[in-house]
Protein backbone atom coordinates (compact mmCIF):
# COMPACT_ATOMS: atom_id res chain seq x y z
CA UNK A 1 0.00 0.00 0.00
CA UNK A 2 1.26 3.35 -0.89
CA UNK A 3 1.17 6.83 1.80
CA UNK A 4 -1.80 7.75 3.54
CA UNK A 5 -1.49 11.87 2.28
CA UNK A 6 -4.17 13.12 4.47
CA UNK A 7 -3.03 11.12 7.55
CA UNK A 8 0.75 12.18 7.20
CA UNK A 9 -0.83 16.00 7.59
CA UNK A 10 -3.86 14.90 9.83
CA UNK A 11 -6.45 16.15 7.89
CA UNK A 12 -9.57 14.70 6.54
CA UNK A 13 -10.51 14.03 3.18
CA UNK A 14 -13.01 16.40 2.74
CA UNK A 15 -10.39 19.09 3.50
CA UNK A 16 -10.24 22.79 1.70
CA UNK A 17 -7.14 23.57 0.36
CA UNK A 18 -6.57 26.56 2.62
CA UNK A 19 -6.82 23.31 5.86
CA UNK A 20 -4.05 21.30 4.04
CA UNK A 21 -2.01 24.91 3.83
CA UNK A 22 -2.66 25.27 7.57
CA UNK A 23 -1.62 22.10 8.59
CA UNK A 24 1.74 21.50 6.71
CA UNK A 25 2.47 24.93 8.23
CA UNK A 26 1.50 23.84 11.39
CA UNK A 27 4.31 20.69 11.27
CA UNK A 28 6.35 22.29 9.44
CA UNK A 29 6.95 24.65 12.26
CA UNK A 30 7.38 21.56 14.20
CA UNK A 31 9.48 19.44 12.22
CA UNK A 32 11.90 21.37 9.95
CA UNK A 33 15.12 20.30 10.10
CA UNK A 34 16.85 22.81 10.95
CA UNK A 35 15.09 23.80 14.22
CA UNK A 36 15.94 22.11 17.09
CA UNK A 37 13.73 18.92 17.76
CA UNK A 38 13.38 19.16 14.26
CA UNK A 39 12.97 15.19 11.82
CA UNK A 40 14.13 15.38 8.28
CA UNK A 41 12.29 12.35 7.30
CA UNK A 42 9.62 13.86 8.71
CA UNK A 43 9.23 16.72 6.84
CA UNK A 44 10.34 15.49 3.60
CA UNK A 45 7.49 12.51 4.02
CA UNK A 46 5.06 16.05 4.61
CA UNK A 47 6.64 17.65 1.87
CA UNK A 48 5.44 15.18 -0.37
CA UNK A 49 2.28 15.14 0.84
CA UNK A 50 2.20 18.61 0.67
CA UNK A 51 3.15 18.29 -3.16
CA UNK A 52 0.37 16.24 -4.03
CA UNK A 53 -2.72 16.99 -2.15
CA UNK A 54 -2.22 20.79 -2.50
CA UNK A 55 -2.16 20.70 -6.31
CA UNK A 56 -6.00 19.81 -7.46
CA UNK A 57 -4.93 18.15 -10.41
CA UNK A 58 -3.12 15.24 -8.79
CA UNK A 59 -4.75 15.35 -5.81
CA UNK A 60 -7.63 14.44 -7.73
CA UNK A 61 -5.61 11.45 -9.41
CA UNK A 62 -5.02 10.23 -5.74
CA UNK A 63 -8.12 10.56 -4.31
CA UNK A 64 -9.35 8.27 -8.06
CA UNK A 65 -6.91 5.69 -7.97
CA UNK A 66 -6.33 5.30 -4.23
CA UNK A 67 -3.40 5.07 -2.20
CA UNK A 68 -1.59 2.51 -4.72
CA UNK A 69 -2.40 4.27 -7.60
CA UNK A 70 -2.30 0.81 -9.71
CA UNK A 71 -3.26 1.55 -13.94
CA UNK A 72 -1.78 5.11 -13.73
CA UNK A 73 0.27 3.69 -16.33
CA UNK A 74 3.67 3.55 -15.29
CA UNK A 75 5.55 4.45 -18.38
CA UNK A 76 9.29 5.53 -18.54
CA UNK A 77 9.05 5.70 -14.76
CA UNK A 78 8.58 2.39 -13.51
CA UNK A 79 11.54 2.56 -11.65
CA UNK A 80 10.34 4.70 -9.30
CA UNK A 81 7.29 2.02 -8.21
CA UNK A 82 8.65 0.02 -5.71
CA UNK A 83 9.05 2.68 -3.33
CA UNK A 84 5.53 4.26 -3.73
CA UNK A 85 3.02 1.30 -4.58
CA UNK A 86 2.70 1.42 -8.53
CA UNK A 87 2.73 5.68 -8.51
CA UNK A 88 2.81 7.08 -12.16
CA UNK A 89 5.51 9.92 -11.64
CA UNK A 90 4.94 10.82 -14.88
CA UNK A 91 1.25 12.23 -14.82
CA UNK A 92 2.81 14.87 -12.13
CA UNK A 93 4.94 16.48 -14.96
CA UNK A 94 3.35 15.76 -18.05
CA UNK A 95 2.69 18.50 -20.30
CA UNK A 96 5.65 20.49 -18.22
CA UNK A 97 8.83 18.95 -19.93
CA UNK A 98 9.53 17.03 -17.01
CA UNK A 99 10.05 19.91 -14.08
CA UNK A 100 7.75 21.27 -11.87
CA UNK A 101 8.02 24.21 -9.96
CA UNK A 102 6.71 24.49 -6.39
CA UNK A 103 7.99 27.12 -4.43
CA UNK A 104 8.06 27.03 -0.63
CA UNK A 105 9.36 30.36 0.50
CA UNK A 106 5.35 31.49 0.60
CA UNK A 107 5.21 28.64 3.17
CA UNK A 108 8.04 28.80 5.31
CA UNK A 109 8.34 32.58 5.81
CA UNK A 110 4.88 32.25 7.32
CA UNK A 111 5.38 28.36 8.79
CA UNK A 112 8.36 30.05 11.49
CA UNK A 113 6.66 33.10 12.38
CA UNK A 114 9.20 35.28 11.02
CA UNK A 115 11.96 33.68 12.65
CA UNK A 116 14.95 32.49 10.45
CA UNK A 117 14.82 33.91 6.36
CA UNK A 118 12.04 34.66 4.84
CA UNK A 119 11.63 35.63 1.03
CA UNK A 120 10.78 39.34 2.00
CA UNK A 121 12.79 39.99 5.22
CA UNK A 122 15.79 39.21 7.11
CA UNK A 123 16.47 37.29 10.01
CA UNK A 124 14.67 38.11 13.67
CA UNK A 125 16.54 38.30 16.68
CA UNK A 126 16.25 36.35 19.94
CA UNK A 127 13.75 37.10 22.39
CA UNK A 128 14.62 37.52 25.98
CA UNK A 129 13.16 36.94 28.93
CA UNK A 130 14.42 38.20 32.40
CA UNK A 131 12.01 38.59 35.44
CA UNK A 132 12.19 41.76 38.12
CA UNK A 133 10.61 42.40 41.79
CA UNK A 134 8.29 45.25 42.33
CA UNK A 135 7.11 46.37 46.03
CA UNK A 136 3.92 46.71 46.64
CA UNK A 137 3.71 50.37 46.23
CA UNK A 138 5.80 50.43 42.81
CA UNK A 139 2.78 47.97 41.42
CA UNK A 140 0.28 50.95 42.30
CA UNK A 141 1.97 53.99 40.96
CA UNK A 142 4.57 52.26 38.89
CA UNK A 143 8.30 52.58 38.77
CA UNK A 144 11.36 52.95 36.08
CA UNK A 145 13.76 50.53 36.87
CA UNK A 146 17.20 50.53 35.25
CA UNK A 147 19.02 47.39 34.03
CA UNK A 148 22.07 46.11 32.38
CA UNK A 149 21.75 43.11 29.61
CA UNK A 150 24.87 41.73 28.00
CA UNK A 151 23.29 40.72 24.56
CA UNK A 152 23.96 41.52 20.62
CA UNK A 153 22.78 45.31 19.77
CA UNK A 154 23.04 46.76 16.61
CA UNK A 155 26.92 48.70 16.55
CA UNK A 156 27.34 52.23 17.62
CA UNK A 157 29.94 52.85 15.59
CA UNK A 158 28.62 52.22 12.56
CA UNK A 159 24.55 52.01 13.44
CA UNK A 160 24.36 48.82 11.69
CA UNK A 161 25.67 49.12 8.44
CA UNK A 162 29.17 46.97 8.91
CA UNK A 163 30.85 49.84 6.97
CA UNK A 164 33.49 52.03 7.83
CA UNK A 165 33.00 55.35 8.31
CA UNK A 166 33.14 56.70 5.06
CA UNK A 167 33.71 53.94 3.11
CA UNK A 168 31.57 53.33 -0.25
CA UNK A 169 29.75 49.99 -1.32
CA UNK A 170 30.21 47.91 -3.63
CA UNK A 171 28.11 44.86 -5.42
CA UNK A 172 28.02 41.57 -3.43
CA UNK A 173 29.77 39.31 -4.86
CA UNK A 174 27.49 36.29 -3.94
CA UNK A 175 24.41 37.34 -5.28
CA UNK A 176 25.76 39.33 -7.76
CA UNK A 177 23.92 42.86 -6.27
CA UNK A 178 20.89 40.75 -6.50
CA UNK A 179 20.15 40.18 -2.65
CA UNK A 180 18.78 37.09 -2.86
CA UNK A 181 19.66 33.52 -3.78
CA UNK A 182 17.52 31.29 -6.37
CA UNK A 183 18.23 27.63 -5.38
CA UNK A 184 16.90 24.81 -7.08
CA UNK A 185 16.94 21.20 -6.24
CA UNK A 186 15.80 17.92 -7.86
CA UNK A 187 13.44 15.57 -6.31
CA UNK A 188 10.98 12.86 -7.12
CA UNK A 189 8.58 15.40 -8.34
CA UNK A 190 11.04 17.53 -10.31
CA UNK A 191 12.59 20.16 -9.49
CA UNK A 192 12.21 22.43 -6.39
CA UNK A 193 12.21 25.88 -6.23
CA UNK A 194 12.98 28.30 -3.91
CA UNK A 195 14.77 31.76 -2.72
CA UNK A 196 16.19 32.74 0.26
CA UNK A 197 17.91 36.38 1.19
CA UNK A 198 21.45 36.30 0.31
CA UNK A 199 23.62 36.03 3.67
CA UNK A 200 26.53 38.39 3.08
CA UNK A 201 24.66 41.86 1.92
CA UNK A 202 21.15 40.76 3.61
CA UNK A 203 18.98 41.44 0.99
CA UNK A 204 20.40 45.17 0.40
CA UNK A 205 22.63 43.43 -2.87
CA UNK A 206 25.29 46.08 -1.53
CA UNK A 207 28.19 45.24 0.46
CA UNK A 208 30.77 47.76 2.15
CA UNK A 209 34.56 48.44 0.48
CA UNK A 210 35.73 48.47 3.77
CA UNK A 211 34.33 46.90 7.30
CA UNK A 212 33.69 48.88 10.65
CA UNK A 213 36.34 47.96 12.48
CA UNK A 214 34.28 47.44 15.71
CA UNK A 215 31.66 44.74 14.15
CA UNK A 216 34.04 43.54 11.75
CA UNK A 217 31.52 44.40 9.34
CA UNK A 218 28.36 42.47 10.81
CA UNK A 219 26.37 45.55 12.02
CA UNK A 220 25.79 44.07 15.05
CA UNK A 221 27.82 42.91 18.24
CA UNK A 222 27.93 41.72 21.50
CA UNK A 223 28.24 44.58 24.49
CA UNK A 224 26.33 45.44 27.36
CA UNK A 225 23.55 47.81 27.22
CA UNK A 226 21.32 49.82 29.87
CA UNK A 227 17.85 49.36 29.53
CA UNK A 228 14.95 51.13 30.92
CA UNK A 229 12.11 49.81 31.97
CA UNK A 230 8.91 51.49 32.82
CA UNK A 231 6.10 49.42 34.67
CA UNK A 232 2.59 50.79 34.73
CA UNK A 233 0.74 51.37 37.94
CA UNK A 234 -1.99 48.85 39.05
CA UNK A 235 0.39 46.15 37.55
CA UNK A 236 -0.21 42.92 38.74
CA UNK A 237 1.74 39.65 39.79
CA UNK A 238 2.70 37.58 37.02
CA UNK A 239 1.79 39.68 34.14
CA UNK A 240 4.58 40.02 31.33
CA UNK A 241 5.42 43.50 29.77
CA UNK A 242 6.85 43.03 25.94
CA UNK A 243 9.22 45.62 24.87
CA UNK A 244 9.53 45.33 20.76
CA UNK A 245 13.21 44.94 19.42
CA UNK A 246 14.33 45.14 23.02
CA UNK A 247 15.70 41.42 22.41
CA UNK A 248 19.20 40.48 20.36
CA UNK A 249 19.68 42.65 17.42
CA UNK A 250 20.97 40.45 14.16
CA UNK A 251 22.73 41.18 11.09
CA UNK A 252 20.24 42.82 8.06
CA UNK A 253 17.42 42.13 9.69
CA UNK A 254 14.87 42.80 13.04
CA UNK A 255 15.90 42.69 16.94
CA UNK A 256 13.65 40.31 18.32
CA UNK A 257 11.50 41.35 21.62
CA UNK A 258 12.53 41.54 25.54
CA UNK A 259 10.07 40.10 28.13
CA UNK A 260 9.43 41.38 31.37
CA UNK A 261 7.42 39.07 34.27
CA UNK A 262 6.59 41.19 37.28
CA UNK A 263 6.59 39.62 40.09
CA UNK A 264 5.45 41.65 43.28
CA UNK A 265 5.61 41.64 47.03
CA UNK A 266 2.66 40.86 48.94
CA UNK A 267 1.42 43.74 51.56
CA UNK A 268 0.82 42.86 55.03
CA UNK A 269 -2.16 44.88 55.16
CA UNK A 270 -3.80 45.49 51.35
CA UNK A 271 -4.71 43.63 48.49
CA UNK A 272 -6.09 44.68 44.77
CA UNK A 273 -8.88 43.89 43.12
CA UNK A 274 -9.24 45.75 39.61
CA UNK A 275 -8.19 49.45 40.63
CA UNK A 276 -9.48 49.09 44.29
CA UNK A 277 -7.30 48.33 47.49
CA UNK A 278 -8.81 46.19 50.22
CA UNK A 279 -8.39 45.84 53.68
CA UNK A 280 -9.55 44.90 56.84
CA UNK A 281 -9.83 46.67 60.19
CA UNK A 282 -10.40 45.77 63.49
CA UNK A 283 -13.32 47.63 65.89
CA UNK A 284 -13.61 47.56 69.47
CA UNK A 285 -17.24 47.05 70.01
CA UNK A 286 -17.70 50.04 72.13
CA UNK A 287 -16.77 52.07 68.57
CA UNK A 288 -18.84 49.70 66.43
CA UNK A 289 -22.34 50.70 68.47
CA UNK A 290 -21.27 54.72 68.90
CA UNK A 291 -19.13 55.48 66.00
CA UNK A 292 -15.68 56.85 66.11
CA UNK A 293 -12.76 57.55 64.19
CA UNK A 294 -10.09 55.24 63.38
CA UNK A 295 -5.94 56.46 61.64
CA UNK A 296 -5.48 54.62 58.55
CA UNK A 297 -1.49 54.23 57.26
CA UNK A 298 -2.45 54.09 52.64
CA UNK A 299 -0.24 53.16 50.42
CA UNK A 300 1.05 57.06 50.32
CA UNK A 301 -0.34 58.10 53.79
CA UNK A 302 -2.41 58.69 57.01
CA UNK A 303 -5.79 59.38 56.62
CA UNK A 304 -9.04 59.36 59.36
CA UNK A 305 -11.58 56.94 58.71
CA UNK A 306 -15.52 57.48 60.19
CA UNK A 307 -16.53 54.62 61.97
CA UNK A 308 -20.68 54.89 61.96
CA UNK A 309 -22.57 54.04 64.75
CA UNK A 310 -24.33 50.49 64.77
CA UNK A 311 -21.51 49.38 61.62
CA UNK A 312 -21.61 46.06 61.80
CA UNK A 313 -19.47 42.84 61.33
CA UNK A 314 -18.33 42.50 57.56
CA UNK A 315 -19.39 46.14 56.60
CA UNK A 316 -17.92 47.14 53.80
CA UNK A 317 -16.80 50.83 53.74
CA UNK A 318 -15.73 52.77 50.85
CA UNK A 319 -12.36 55.65 50.74
CA UNK A 320 -13.43 57.63 47.49
CA UNK A 321 -10.10 58.17 45.36
CA UNK A 322 -7.28 56.04 48.23
CA UNK A 323 -7.10 53.13 45.29
CA UNK A 324 -4.68 52.39 42.19
CA UNK A 325 -4.40 55.58 39.69
CA UNK A 326 -5.64 54.34 35.99
CA UNK A 327 -4.45 55.60 32.54
CA UNK A 328 -7.18 58.02 32.86
CA UNK A 329 -5.71 59.72 35.50
CA UNK A 330 -8.19 58.74 38.53
CA UNK A 331 -8.15 56.44 41.14
CA UNK A 332 -10.14 53.85 42.44
CA UNK A 333 -11.38 53.50 46.00
CA UNK A 334 -9.86 52.20 49.63
CA UNK A 335 -12.35 49.11 50.44
CA UNK A 336 -12.13 48.53 54.63
CA UNK A 337 -13.86 45.26 55.44
CA UNK A 338 -14.84 46.27 59.85
CA UNK A 339 -14.01 43.43 61.79
CA UNK A 340 -15.79 43.81 65.25
CA UNK A 341 -13.02 42.86 68.49
CA UNK A 342 -15.50 41.45 70.39
CA UNK A 343 -14.01 40.68 74.01
CA UNK A 344 -13.27 37.56 75.46
CA UNK A 345 -13.01 38.55 79.00
CA UNK A 346 -15.40 40.94 80.79
CA UNK A 347 -15.11 42.87 84.47
CA UNK A 348 -17.63 42.91 86.49
CA UNK A 349 -18.61 46.48 85.79
CA UNK A 350 -18.63 45.67 82.22
CA UNK A 351 -20.81 42.67 82.53
CA UNK A 352 -23.46 44.89 84.56
CA UNK A 353 -23.34 47.34 81.78
CA UNK A 354 -24.27 44.89 79.16
CA UNK A 355 -27.19 43.28 81.32
CA UNK A 356 -28.58 46.38 81.91
CA UNK A 357 -28.23 47.04 77.99
CA UNK A 358 -29.84 43.36 77.66
CA UNK A 359 -33.00 45.11 80.23
CA UNK A 360 -33.24 47.33 77.53
CA UNK A 361 -33.68 45.36 74.92
CA UNK A 362 -30.85 46.13 73.24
Amino acid sequence: MGKDYYNILGVDKKASKDEIKKAFRKLAHKYHPDKKGGDKERFNEMSEAYAVLSDEKKRAEYDTYGHTFAGGGGGGNAGFNSGFGGFDFSQFTQGQGGNVEFDLGDIFSQAFGGRGRGRQGGERGRDISIDIELTFKESVFGAERKILLNKVSVCKTCTGSGAKKGSEDMACGKCNGQGSLHETKRSLFGIFSSERICEDCHGSGKIPKEKCDTCSGKGVHKREDEITIKTPSGISNGEMIRMTGGGEAVSGGTAGDLYIKIHTKPHAVFTKQGNDLHMTLSVKLSDALLGSEYSIDTIDGGITVKIPSGVTHGEILRVKDEGIPNNRNRRGNLMIRIEIDMPKKLSKDSKKLIEQLREEGM
